[in-house]
């Protein structure tokens, strides 16, 4: 089973592009494990947008990793520590997951996912 880890910008995206990312998921690599790091919980309470409350329950629908990082640091620290894919469309949080490595899954054309990962 594979790990995923989730940032703000992927527990925002089935509001905000209408994409149910449990099927999304489970159909492009299978049964899955989804992490939020705990910051993203705490991104998501001070976030000023219509879609943040219902980001913020889909969160906690999931495995909370609990790190005293902050921000993409939490993020890529649960990455590395869980050898997890990570759902994002931020751009230069996908520029340092290329850099370590990390296999990445992103919303591509606003209505699929698709895997990328580095060999």
């Amino acid at each position: 089973m594979q790990t995923i880890v989730l940032d703000t910008n992927a527990l925002l995206m089935p509001f905000e592009m209408h994409i149910n990312i449990d099927l999304a998921l489970a159909s492009l690599l299978g049964d899955v494990r989804i992490v939020v790091p705990g910051p993203m919980v705490g991104e998501l309470k001070n976030l000023d947008s219509k879609h943040a409350r219902a980001a913020l329950m889909l969160a906690r629908k999931y495995e909370i990793f609990q790190t005293d990082a902050s921000g993409d640091d939490a993020v890529l620290e649960a990455a590395l520590r869980l050898d997890a894919y990570v759902l994002t469309n931020d751009k230069e949080l996908k520029r340092r997951l290329r850099s370590l490595r990390i296999p990445i899954v992103y919303l591509r054309s606003n209505h699929h996912l698709v895997v990328e990962t580095i060999s």
